[in-house]
């Protein structure tokens, strides 16, 4: 599949595809990207993993994804809904 994306691209390792995970079960509509690993947080994660020169100053920031991650999951068993920071996000 990448290489029907990527045909005639320049370099096309540089592309990375995501796709939907199938879980078995609905929650929250930020649950759903959070599932299929495709989060604001996830792809903040993923971009500086693949940014050798902020790999190394990237720990505090990505612990902190990883640990809103964990929050979010045991938040939506418990109220039904996303995380307030999620839920009342605003672009500003």
């Amino acid at each position: 599949m990448i290489h029907e994306l990527t045909y005639a691209r320049e370099k096309p390792h540089r592309f990375h595809v995501r796709g939907y995970i199938e879980e078995g079960t609905t929650t929250t509509p930020f649950d759903m990207v959070v599932c299929n690993q495709m989060s604001r947080y996830h792809l903040a994660m993923e971009a500086l993993h693949r940014v050798p020169r902020l790999k190394s100053e990237a720990g505090d920031f990505i612990a902190e994804c990883k640990h809103t991650l964990e929050k979010h999951k045991s938040y939506i068993y418990e109220h039904g809904e996303d995380i307030p920071e999620v839920l009342n996000w605003k672009w500003e």
